[in-house]
């Protein structure tokens, strides 16, 4: 992963919080596979900054930093009781009209790190789904994880058959623009390469209370190639 520049990442910033638009590639902790993360990066400029929260490395989008102990107090708290509405854009595969489509199946880690489904076992989870865009044989969904499990959005979709697109670990498929583009021609003795190389999932927005009490909402735009994944989508539909 190449050097990021934090100060292009910054979304919103006060005394106490800096959330940030998180790369995809880039582990929001330490993480052995590489020398860069997010928390890191902001103690270049806070030493004592903390994370609030985690989003998988290959997500991209919103990424909440306290930057004194207090505001981190004070907005784990807010996660603990579950006041802050985190909400993210998936690409699925199929064509799926979800309005306020519900997913309440409890979620285990096991320990490769792989989430399945265990209604015995499993932890609480829930998650409201809402269909944005519906394209040839994808859809663009509005996740709302009230609970926080690992890869929940991702496992909960999987589990009512829209997978991710690209999300290889839970059934997601690779997007190829040849499915969409009748007249797509590969170049002579190359291979056609996916249009997005990583789980097409994106942190779109996080609202929480500040210190004072004031609201915030965080929104992230896109990454460049989420946005190239929906033009060619929207073009070819």
């Amino acid at each position: 992963m190449k050097k990021i520049d934090l100060h292009k990442l910054i979304l919103f910033e006060n005394d106490d919080f800096l959330v940030a638009n998180k790369p995809s590639g880039v582990a929001t902790l330490e993480d052995r596979a590489s020398n860069i993360n997010m928390l890191e990066e902001v103690r270049k400029i806070h030493k004592k900054a903390s994370a609030c929260h985690r989003i998988d490395k290959e997500t991209s989008g919103v990424l909440a930093f306290a930057k004194n102990p207090e505001a981190y107090r004070h907005l784990n708290l807010q996660f603990e009781h579950r006041h802050v509405v985190k909400v993210y854009h998936a690409m699925v595969d199929g064509v799926v009209e979800y309005d306020g489509e519900e997913c309440q199946m409890p979620l285990k880690t096991s320990s490769s790190g792989y989430v399945k489904i265990d209604p015995m076992e499993g932890k609480e989870a829930y998650t409201i789904f809402n269909s944005l865009k519906l394209f040839k044989s994808h859809t663009l969904v509005e996740c709302w994880p009230y609970t926080g499990r690992m890869h929940q959005i991702r496992v909960h979709l999987s589990y009512l058959g829209s997978p991710i697109t690209a999300d290889h670990t839970y059934g997601g498929k690779d997007f190829y623009l040849s499915s969409y583009k009748r007249d797509f021609n590969v170049k002579k003795w190359t291979e056609e390469r996916p249009l997005i190389s990583r789980l097409a999932l994106h942190a779109h927005s996080l609202s929480f209370d500040l210190m004072n009490g004031e609201k915030v909402k965080v929104e992230a735009p896109y990454p460049k190639d989420l946005k190239a994944l929906l033009h060619q989508m929207k073009k070819y539909s």
